[in-house]
């Protein structure tokens, strides 16, 4: 994806056309969900059918980078952004076998602090583990967009100033040094958000952010993202489809 830069290194993504917010659907883990207190896995069975729905109803699943740009040029109508949050090492082992046979793309958001650990923010369970530097390699080597999800996890909005800025700097420092390409990702740990780490991931350089309903802050350093899950049929992904676009309305710079 082309991007201009300015005159403080800032990447800036094409300027985006007036319209609909774009579909973007939110994965985390996929693998054995038989115990899944967060509902943050799918079963590879499950995403096969997910991505092949899609497929039947003429859609495909891209990166966010290429869903902007699609969209940046008029070019968006049919393709649906897929995200990964967390960085999950069954991301390459299940997920991305899949992607390939549907011929889809997606956005990996990783965490270079916590690189071949495991999900210890979630103080239930059950702890899954999280890719190594060499898997996150492999991602983007097979095409996957790589994104950052913040160094460790931390709630950005309750982090002080300097480790807001850690965590949405360094992270993406790390990355590009990684994977030796640029990352214009950012997604906010937990979907939370405000406007002080809107400002921050801006001012970081990102070319967009992720969230989960940003509500008023909707915007390119904001997308609302849609959950998509273990009980998500296809009847219920019509509807999640359909009501995406009923619910949020149009907004200025996206």
């Amino acid at each position: 994806m082309s991007a201009s830069v300015d005159s403080v290194g800032t990447r800036r993504l094409p300027a985006p056309r007036p319209g609909p917010v774009p579909w973007v659907a939110m994965y985390h883990s996929v693998g054995d969900c038989s115990d899944d207190p967060y509902r943050i896995t799918v079963t590879p069975e499950r995403l096969g059918r997910q991505l092949a729905w899609l497929r039947r109803r003429g859609l495909r699943g891209v990166s966010v980078a290429e869903l902007l740009a699609a969209r940046a040029r008029g070019e968006e109508r049919g393709l649906v952004g897929l995200t990964f949050d967390d960085g999950y090492a069954d991301f390459v082992t299940h997920a991305l076998p899949l992607l390939h046979r549907w011929d889809c793309g997606a956005t990996l958001f990783v965490l270079p602090g916590r690189l071949g650990g495991v999900n210890a923010w979630d103080p239930l369970g059950p702890r899954k583990p999280l890719l190594t530097a060499d898997g996150i390699r492999r991602a983007a080597a097979e095409g996957v967009e790589i994104g950052s999800h913040g160094l460790t996890h931390v709630d950005l909005t309750e982090a002080d100033d300097i480790t807001l800025k850690v965590e949405v700097t360094e992270s993406r420092a790390l990355l590009e040094e990684l994977t030796g390409a640029p990352v214009d990702g950012f997604c906010y740990p937990y979907g939370t958000v405000d406007a002080r780490a809107v400002q921050a991931v801006r001012e970081a350089g990102y070319g967009y952010a992720c969230a989960i309903d940003p509500g008023a802050l909707t915007g390119p350093h904001a997308l609302p993202r849609v959950h998509v899950g273990q009980n998500d049929v296809t009847w219920r992904l019509h509807l999640k489809h359909r009501l995406h676009r009923l619910r949020r309305r149009p907004v200025e710079g996206l």
